[in-house]
């Protein structure tokens, strides 16, 4: 009890300590997906769900280990695990607990069956993980391009082969000529000593 609380007589309640779930490993994201592959194969779903499942798995696959780039709790890297731990699965789960025939044949929303909402939802995550895997990359293309422009400013310009800046004025002198073989070498001649 606090030393105001005693004077006025007031208690001060405690605000509930709140339980913040910790973000999800670079492995849990990896099972998490690992699981989904799994849904796919063992729901038998249609080959045109299969490979954008395939499609977007892959990208988050190529994508985790470089998340790092994008700054801890930014909007593409939260997009990323989401999809791996939240949207794909539940775009999986949500389809593979209908009937299958029923879920391939009804039309369920403006005219489009529940199959080709998940495949709209697939394509549009796959969409959204090709951008965030080019904005992962980003960072490392652009070191690359400024790497290249300060060796392009010391050097020369590509185009010429570039300038090392070494000064050797004199060109070396051409090899003996050695086409007739080594034991047909002329010595120098003496013409004009004399």
């Amino acid at each position: 009890m606090g030393f105001w609380s005693r004077l006025t007589g007031r208690h001060e309640q405690r605000q509930p300590i709140v339980a913040v779930p910790r973000a999800p490993t670079r492995d849990d994201l990896l099972a998490a997906l690992d699981r989904v592959e799994q849904m796919v194969t063992a729901g038998a779903v249609p080959a045109v769900v299969a490979s954008r499942v395939d499609r977007v798995s892959r990208t988050v696959r190529d994508t985790i280990p470089r998340l790092g780039n994008l700054g801890a709790g930014s909007p593409q890297a939260y997009s990323v695990m989401a999809t791996a731990t939240d949207y794909l699965p539940e775009a999986i789960g949500g389809y593979l607990r209908l009937p299958r025939e029923w879920a391939d044949s009804r039309p369920v929303d403006r005219g489009k069956t529940s199959l080709m909402l998940l495949i709209d939802q697939l394509d549009l995550l796959a969409a959204t993980m090709d951008k965030v895997y080019d904005a992962v990359n980003r960072a490392d293309a652009a070191a690359l391009i400024a790497h290249g422009r300060f060796l392009e400013e010391k050097f020369g310009h590509t185009s010429t082969g570039g300038v090392l800046g070494l000064s050797n004025p004199t060109p070396p002198s051409p090899p003996p000529d050695v086409s007739d073989g080594p034991q047909r070498l002329r010595p120098p001649s003496n013409e004009g000593a004399g």
